[in-house]
């Protein structure tokens, strides 16, 4: 029954046997377990009888023992009723003279018959004759047994049926659930084999390993060396990987180049080493001799608590990341990471629904020229106004989607609510640049300047010297060229540029030298804690005195008190923002800003009176 393919049942003889030596003896002096199967067809086995005695004879399995030639000594009952054959029919004869036969296929014969006195263990899918006198697939299991002097003693051959799939379709074609170039378990089959291996797994508290495995490169294999042999590697590949599998692990073949491994037993990295240190043995292939190697994906049930179509699933995504790594390699899933994964992928979805939504606001921060006491701009911020958790900064959902593309919508959309609210004050009698937060993604994509372009063409009421688009300096430092041709494009539509939080990036001399920018923004990291730290006091000195020999003009973050804006104007820095000033707010609140602005004595004493 295909059961024993898939679920892992007590431990057989097999592996039992493989233990002891026994065998090629006269039937007196045989192990008892070789003996019981004749009796055991008229009557149960005594309460003398041993462990081992009783799994040879109430073994679901067929099991045959062959002697050193591989001609049979015993079979047990299960053998009989599968098929039909009685001990005396098959005494003496090896289990081809009997119709227990490779697949039909004439090259993995010579395969099987090739490797097999090679190992000691092996596996492969036959074709044997039931007692109807039809053949079905079954799957052998050959454990060769020596003795101490490491001579071939006996073999324990296990016949596991896998044609027993559920009764209501035993009458639908064998290709239903077996791939016809390799003869291994299809998909189809594959999904039954799981939830029965999970369901087992959980009753015996046993492990369960689902591994996905793809043959590198295969596809230019294929395409060099022509279909015929890609499909003969195919099924010698196939057969390959049978051998390496122990007792009930399965092989199924689930498309193409693509097969997928479930192992009972439990498994390390030393397992996935060996079995892709075996992959990469040469295969000759109608006389070509072909290397291979492939990428494997492993996920481990009950640590992946999921469905059996998600273990899947999380090998195949395992197998990628292993492809990802430099192929040649195994990934095992982490379903800790996944669910971290899943977590910020329904943080995006929900993201991208606030924006559809129209959830997202503007608020806006002025910028004043500390000498002068002037208004000369605001910076737009991002706010989510959620209707659950209320306002949110621009910390709680952007790090959900950076360096993804969401950060080129966002970008969009707030130069477009920007330019609309440019237009709605200029109709108010008010005329203030804003400056713009331009991601790194968003500047560096090939058609940033076309876009932009096209979004200033629906106000042409609004002058493009109006934005300024704020860049981040590790943005320009991550692809210097790219920067800077993009930058120049934009300049060349009235646009202007500001470096952002300058200081904590790269910062480089040649690069500052190099972009085109019009204002460089002083990190508020360094400016609010400068009049304690003697460090950050430091480092605003540096901004300064740089931004001064380059002659660009810079502006403070973070300017939250008198003492603040004094000690900055005499640094040399005039421009500022920050909590001082005032902390940003819906547009509709700027107007009444700007007219009580003039009234704040405290920041007036600081302005010098114009002549």
């Amino acid at each position: 029954m295909y059961q024993s393919l898939s679920v892992p049942k007590e431990p057989s003889l097999s592996r039992q046997a493989s233990q002891r030596p026994s065998s090629q003896l006269p039937p007196s002096q045989r192990p008892s377990a070789l003996l019981c199967s004749n009796a055991m067809a008229a009557a149960p086995v005594s309460h003398a009888a041993s462990p081992a005695e009783s799994a040879f004879c109430y073994a679901n399995e067929a099991i045959i023992i062959t002697d050193a030639d591989n001609r049979v000594l015993e079979v047990n009952p299960a053998f009989c009723e599968l098929t039909g054959f009685s001990l005396e029919d098959v005494q003496g004869k090896t289990p081809e003279a009997f119709s227990i036969l490779p697949l039909d296929n004439s090259r993995n014969t010579r395969l099987v018959c090739e490797e097999l006195p090679l190992r000691d263990r092996s596996k492969s899918q036959v074709s044997y004759r039931s007692h109807d006198g039809q053949f079905y697939p079954g799957m052998m299991s050959i454990n060769r047994v020596r003795d101490e002097h490491g001579e071939v003693n006996h073999h324990v051959v296990v016949l596991a049926d896998l044609s027993a799939i559920p009764a209501h379709t035993r009458h639908l074609n064998r290709e239903v659930y077996f791939d016809a170039l390799t003869g291994l378990p299809n998909l189809q089959l594959l999904t039954q084999l799981i939830q029965e291996s999970m369901q087992h797994a959980d009753a015996k508290q046993l492990p369960l390993a689902v591994c996905s495995l793809d043959i590198d490169f295969f596809k230019n294999i294929n395409d060099r060396l022509g279909s015929s042999v890609g499909d003969a590697l195919l099924s010698t590949f196939a057969l390959r990987l049978s051998h390496l599998l122990f007792g009930d692990d399965v092989l199924a073949r689930v498309g193409g180049d693509e097969f997928v491994l479930l192992l009972h037993h439990g498994v390390d990295d030393d397992f996935f080493e060996k079995l892709l240190t075996s992959i990469r043995q040469p295969l000759l292939i109608e006389g070509q001799t072909i290397n291979l190697t492939a990428s494997l994906g492993v996920t481990l049930y009950p640590n992946d608590q999921v469905q059996g179509d998600l273990l899947l699933r999380h090998a195949n995504q395992a197998m990628y990341r292993a492809k990802q790594r430099g192929r040649d390699t195994f990934h095992y899933f982490d379903p800790n990471h996944d669910r971290q994964l899943q977590v910020r992928h329904e943080q995006r979805q929900r993201f991208i629904d606030a924006l559809n939504d129209g959830e997202l606001r503007l608020h806006y921060q002025p910028q004043v020229d500390m000498r002068t006491g002037k208004v000369v701009g605001v910076e737009a911020l991002i706010r989510w106004q959620h209707p659950e958790h209320g306002l949110l900064s621009p910390a709680q959902f952007l790090p959900i989607i950076e360096a993804t593309t969401l950060e080129v919508d966002l970008g969009e959309w707030v130069l477009t609510e920007a330019l609309s609210q440019l237009s709605k004050w200029q109709k108010q009698d008010i005329r203030l640049p804003v400056n713009v937060n331009i991601s790194p993604t968003h500047l560096l994509n090939s058609n940033f300047s076309q876009r932009l372009s096209e979004l200033l063409a629906t106000h042409p009421d609004v002058s493009p010297s109006l934005i300024k688009l704020e860049v981040l300096e590790s943005a320009a430092m991550h692809d210097v060229q790219a920067a800077l041709k993009n930058m120049a494009r934009c300049q060349l539509l009235g646009v202007t540029f500001a470096i952002d939080d300058f200081g904590t990036g790269f910062s480089s001399l040649t690069h500052l030298r190099q972009l085109p920018v019009n204002l460089i923004k002083i990190d508020q990291s360094f400016v609010r804690d400068m009049l304690i730290d003697h460090d950050d006091m430091a480092i605003v000195e540096s901004v300064i005195y740089m931004a001064n020999r380059f002659k660009r003009p810079m502006l403070a973050e973070g300017v939250e008190t008198l003492e603040h804006a004094k000690a900055l104007m005499a640094l040399g820095c005039e421009l500022a923002q920050g909590y001082g000033i005032a902390r940003p707010m819906p547009a509709d609140s700027l107007p009444a800003w700007l007219v009580k602005w003039p009234a704040r004595k405290e920041w007036g004493s600081l302005a010098i009176p114009v002549s």
